[in-house]
């Protein structure tokens, strides 16, 4: 592409040549013709001298002036009589012979007929002047005057040659003029122009450099101006887009923009994460193709045929899970009320419809447990009170159910109490460094006879002392309730094993026993609340429900996690992994 300079001065140039040419072609035709006219005329009034000296002088008496005239003026005098015959002739001026010069003559005179009018023209490169000449009031002859046109072609050339020098002359002045201008005003606009098309590709910094406070320089401060503010709004608005992509991206609820044509323009991270979906299956596609789910459809379709925010409850399958969404849909309406799109809210509310749910099990659980001990204590008290104490072996059975059920109840009022403290904010271990081998073999102390009673084999197994950093009570309190479960559990004849080993990064406790065993489908729920695995041997045996929820908590507390391997009807193994050392930030 040519710049702009170049078509400038092209275009400047183009006009100047042909300003001059035109100029110089009519300046040196005015010059011939001014010289032409010059020599006309002193052809003329030398003729016409010829002709008064015939008219007064015989030609006889004036042939040495002629001759001598005709030399002093480069000119040839033919004298004709009045029947155009040759009375004199001065001789050759031109390279022209006697007999074409006295034919060029008769031409001219045939030609033009005149008897008392000067005749002029220009034939072969030779001027003739013709007069006529009369004596004694008669026409006595004429008089040529021929003279070459090498002076006019001489005097021509010079007229050009001067027009060729000076107008070149000035040519080349006002170029250099015209490029010294164009240097100083087209320089500073170049430079802008390379500076807008910057801008207009994005490139906010570009800059042009100061130049005078002239018209150019005007120019070059409002780019400058221009490129400044345009570079404040850009930086607001990648900040402000940067905020807005990082709100959007770590909102915790998913989030969809869908077009006014139905197609999804943007979703966040939370959205893929929650639905496990790849971008491509969503993005720039209709939300009737996109969405697997009709629930989700039919509330777009009921917000773009309303126009109105919606906002509804899903249950909604995603893989082998069921969540609970708060799902709020909203229509984007711009300026003027036109018409922009959907925006639609995933609130994941799994979370507290599980809460909710385990809070009115807990109550109903509560309720429940503490029923049964309660209407046996006040049962067996109005019976006492009716009459029944009288009866000293009566009174002592009822009595031991008594003290058994107030017992039972106790436990369980013990339980929810350790269970609320060690759910609280502000509960703390008593972190020291204990010796876990020393605290299992007082653990297995306690159960050994409780272990032979019920004719089960307990080993504990311990290859070397283990040192860890824990609370030693709810250590002790977490096997505690391990291994009666796993005691509760076996029958007779069965084996329960403590197992303890150390590993690189952490230690490992299991406990492992030979009983009923846990249905896989079961094991995620044995941490729950009063939750179990066979109710009536539980109850039975006076558990309440809440001990595995304890060692749950417990574990966590000390930044551990317990697994489960179980399989029916041949026994249970509960692992739990305790970290060497604590985090040093909790």
């Amino acid at each position: 592409m040519t710049s702009f300079r170049s078509r400038l001065l092209f275009g400047l140039v183009t006009l100047i040549v042909t300003v001059l040419i035109c100029l110089g072609v009519l300046l040196g035709q005015l010059f011939k013709d001014f010289y032409v006219e010059t020599m006309n005329k002193r052809m003329e009034k030398e003729a016409k001298t010829v002709a008064i000296l015939l008219k007064n002088e015989s030609l006889d008496h004036i042939r040495p002036d002629l001759q001598e005239m005709s030399e002093a003026l480069s000119s040839r005098i033919t004298v004709l009589d009045s029947n155009e015959k040759t009375l004199f002739d001065t001789g050759h001026v031109a390279h022209i012979s006697d007999e074409d010069h006295e034919r060029i003559i008769r031409d001219i005179l045939h030609k033009n007929r005149l008897n008392q009018f000067s005749i002029i023209e220009k034939a072969d490169d030779v001027y003739y002047y013709i007069v006529s000449f009369s004596k004694d009031g008669q026409n006595a002859g004429y008089v040529v005057l021929s003279s070459p046109t090498n002076s006019l072609k001489k005097v021509t050339q010079q007229i050009w040659g001067v027009l060729i020098s000076s107008l070149g002359t000035a040519l080349i002045v006002i170029i250099l003029l015209g490029l010294k201008i164009a240097d100083q005003y087209m320089k500073p606009i170049e430079a802008a122009t390379k500076v807008a098309f910057e801008l207009a590709k994005g490139n906010y910094k570009a800059r042009v450099p100061n130049t005078k406070d002239n018209e150019t320089g005007m120019l070059v401060h409002s780019i400058n101006r221009l490129a400044r503010n345009l570079q404040e709004i850009s930086k607001a608005q990648e900040m402000q887009t940067d905020r807005l992509h990082t709100l959007i991206e770590n909102v915790g609820s998913g989030l969809i923009l869908i077009d006014s044509r139905g197609y999804i323009n943007l979703i966040n991270r939370a959205f893929k994460e929650i639905f496990h979906i790849r971008p491509a299956d969503y993005l720039y596609r209709p939300y009737t193709e996109a969405f697997a789910h009709k629930e989700i459809v039919q509330l777009v379709d009921e917000i773009f045929m309303k126009e109105t925010k919606v906002r509804k409850q899903m249950l909604l399958t995603i893989g082998i899970e069921r969540k609970h969404f708060e799902v709020y849909g909203a229509p984007i309406i711009g300026t003027n009320d036109e018409w922009k799109g959907i925006v639609l809210v995933f609130h994941d509310i799994t979370e507290l419809k599980k809460l909710e749910q385990m809070r009115k099990d807990f109550v109903a659980n509560v309720s429940h447990e503490l029923k049964t001990p309660i209407t046996s204590i006040k049962g067996f008290a109005e019976t006492l009170l009716d009459g029944a104490m009288k009866d000293e072996q009566t009174l002592e059975h009822f009595l031991s159910i008594i003290w058994k059920e107030s017992e039972r109840l106790q436990t369980l009022v013990q339980d929810l109490l350790d269970l609320s403290k060690i759910e609280q904010q502000g509960f703390q271990l008593h972190l020291e460094t204990i010796d876990l081998t020393h605290l299992l073999n007082e653990i297995a102390v306690m159960f050994q006879r409780k272990a032979e009673e019920k004719g089960i084999d307990f080993r504990l197994h311990v290859a070397k002392s283990i040192y860890m950093e824990g609370d030693a009570n709810r250590i002790k309190q977490i096997f505690i309730n391990l291994i009666t479960n796993a005691l509760t559990y076996t029958p007779k004849g069965g084996k329960v094993e403590v197992i303890a080993e150390e590993k690189d990064e952490e230690t490992l406790v299991h406990v492992k026993d030979t009983g009923i065993g846990i249905e896989e489908a079961e094991i995620p729920r044995i941490f729950e609340r009063f939750y179990r695995v066979d109710k009536a041997r539980s109850r039975h045996s006076g558990g309440t429900g809440l001990g595995l929820a304890i060692v749950k908590h417990l574990v966590e507390a000390h930044h551990g996690h317990i697994t489960v391997k179980s399989a029916v009807g041949k026994g249970t193994t509960f692992t739990v992994h305790f970290p060497k050392r604590m985090r040093p930030d909790e």
